[in-house]
């Protein structure tokens, strides 16, 4: 249930705390006093999107925080959202200056989703409007499996459904590729061959580029080779027969030159050194040039292989406007892999087809089991709805449940559900929502909300004006309803009616000071003034007040 509510800078409000009682808690004030922001805060709470510019001051942020006490079978939903669960929870709503959004659970951030699933579990707002949902099939239905208690079931059959579902998209899209890849087969069977037989591997291209860019200048090479030696070499090593001493074998002249001063120069030493290290590295690269040298030849056959290789490639990549054997091979995977589904098509085909079925027949089992739970629970509700329709002065109503079969199952069942009323025996039931009148929708949409808390257990429930077009008997009556609803459940009720206001429970009474929107918990002899004010006006009568004592009695 909702313990303390708190709002800072939301619309009309500056700042806005409130502590609720646990069981029935009264909101009334005047018109455009702003009990519908309240419900607009809250609502933000719970996860609905933010409009632009709901800030009082634009300047500063909008912060909504609620702080909740949370029953044991809550704990899942908190471990599968990787959240942490408390007894004591605290939910927080921020709007930036900027207009985004952040919320919080106990300082966690979560998403809107995940905060709106976690706050249908924790508070069921019936507002204004909401009599509309009698128009809508997934309200008819939520209330007869909230009154049979099979959710474990409803989840289940989701599953099995949206498996039969994907199976069945999943066959679809396996005929569509079978009837357009049989029709390429012989395309398909043509690239495959061609790209297998070259026998192309991934790093082929570029190490034949590299020696095919060798092979065209081999004579260039050489030539170079050979001069780097014989500068290296000299007439030890020389491929020319010149006399002239190599850089090598000047090095080991030049360090025996140095070492000759070693007694007389202390840096002589560290000279030799590293001339004897640049003599060793240039004999090694002197050797290795020469069998460079040695390895590189022309070779015209292996050339015209080498080009012919590299034509073909090239050829393929054009025709499939690729830019690397990479890519040849992931085409000739591809061709190959499609060519194996047509190969196997209908084997593949016919065991989804088999999937298909046996999924389609648990869903249809499933769905036979949830309707006839829900033809049980429809005789409860037609019940409970007339009798809670005769207390609020309804002396003939009739109300029915009409189940039929859909066409095909759906992902709540295979149910089609109407709710029949008519306020008068004598008249034949029609589909609530088209022969209803405002007082009359009313009364039957709070037997329908009580039913459906009561049977979900829902920790707390708010009505928004839910007895518009009521008065009187009806009216005190309902508000009965709503305070032995409260007993199970906290109750949030927002009424304009003194019959109802009246009933026992905390009696907050929301006003407008300053151009601010403020709310307060009212004492008893304050709930007396506001009742009476509620009877007569803008001028309270002594009559008025005797009259609102006694209704608080």
């Amino acid at each position: 249930m909702l313990r303390s509510l708190s709002v800072e800078n939301y619309a009309l409000i500056d700042r806005l705390d409130m502590t609720l009682g646990a069981h029935l808690n009264i909101v009334t004030g005047e018109t455009g006093a702003g009990k519908s922001i309240l419900l607009g805060a809250l609502g933000l709470l719970l996860g609905t999107r933010s409009e632009a510019g709901v800030q009082k001051d634009p300047a500063k942020n909008c912060v909504v925080e609620g702080t909740f006490s949370l029953s044991e079978n809550l704990q899942p939903f908190f471990t599968d959202n990787d959240l942490d669960f408390s007894p004591s929870t605290t939910i927080r709503r921020v709007i930036s200056a900027s207009g985004k959004s952040r919320a919080y659970v106990n300082d966690l951030p979560v998403s809107l989703s995940t905060l709106r699933e976690l706050g249908d579990r924790l508070i069921d707002i019936h507002s204004q409007h909401e009599n509309l949902l009698l128009r809508d099939d997934g309200f008819r239905v939520s209330i007869l499996d909230g009154m049979a208690s099979q959710s474990s079931l409803l989840k289940h059959y989701g599953e099995v459904f949206s498996h039969w579902r994907s199976l069945l998209k999943q066959l679809s899209a396996a005929r569509t590729a079978a009837s357009s890849a049989s029709r390429d087969e012989d395309w398909l069977r043509h690239q495959t061959e061609e790209l297998s037989s070259l026998g192309l591997s991934a790093d082929e291209q570029q190490l034949l580029e590299a020696e095919l860019l060798e092979l065209s200048h081999s004579d260039e090479i050489r030539e170079a080779l050979s001069t780097a030696v014989v500068q290296l070499g000299g007439n030890s090593n020389s491929t020319s027969g010149s006399d002239e001493p190599g850089i090598v074998s000047r090095l080991r002249t030049l360090r025996s030159t140095i070492e000759h001063i070693g007694d007389i120069h202390p840096r002589a030493a560290a000279f030799a050194q590293r001339l004897s290290s640049a003599h060793l590295e240039l004999q090694d690269l002197e050797r290795e040039m020469a069998s460079e040298y040695d390895r590189i030849e022309g070779n015209p056959q292996r050339l015209a292989q080498v080009s012919s290789r590299l034509d073909a490639i090239y050829a393929l990549q054009q025709k499939h406007r690729v830019a690397s054997v990479a890519e040849l091979l992931d085409l000739q995977a591809d061709f190959a892999s499609r060519l194996c589904s047509i190969e196997h098509g209908e084997e593949h085909i016919a065991h989804l087809e088999a999937e298909a079925a046996a999924a389609e027949s648990e869903t249809r089992k499933l769905a036979t089991q949830i309707s006839s739970a829900r033809h049980k629970a429809a005789s409860v509700v037609e019940k409970s709805v007339v009798e809670m329709l005769r207390r609020l002065g309804m002396p003939a109503p009739v109300f029915i449940v009409e189940l039929t079969r859909a066409p095909e199952p759906r992902t709540d069942g295979a149910d089609q559900i109407r709710f029949l009323f008519t306020a008068n025996a004598s008249m034949p039931p029609r589909p609530v929502e088209k022969i209803a009148s405002g007082g009359e929708i009313s009364r039957v949409m709070l037997a329908l909300k009580t039913l459906s808390a009561r049977s979900a257990g829902q920790p707390t429930v708010i009505f928004d004006e839910i007895d518009a077009g009521v008065s009187g008997r009806v009216a005190d009556a309902m508000g009965d309803i709503i305070a032995e609803l409260a007993l199970h459940s906290q109750v949030l009720n927002i009424t304009h009616l003194p019959q109802i206001a009246a009933k026992q429970g905390e009696h907050f009474l929301v006003f407008k000071q300053d151009g601010s929107t403020h709310i307060r918990l009212l004492s008893a002899a304050e709930r007396v003034t506001e009742i009476a004010g509620m009877l007569s006006g803008s001028t309270v009568t002594d009559a008025a007040l005797e009259q609102a004592a006694e209704l608080l009695k």
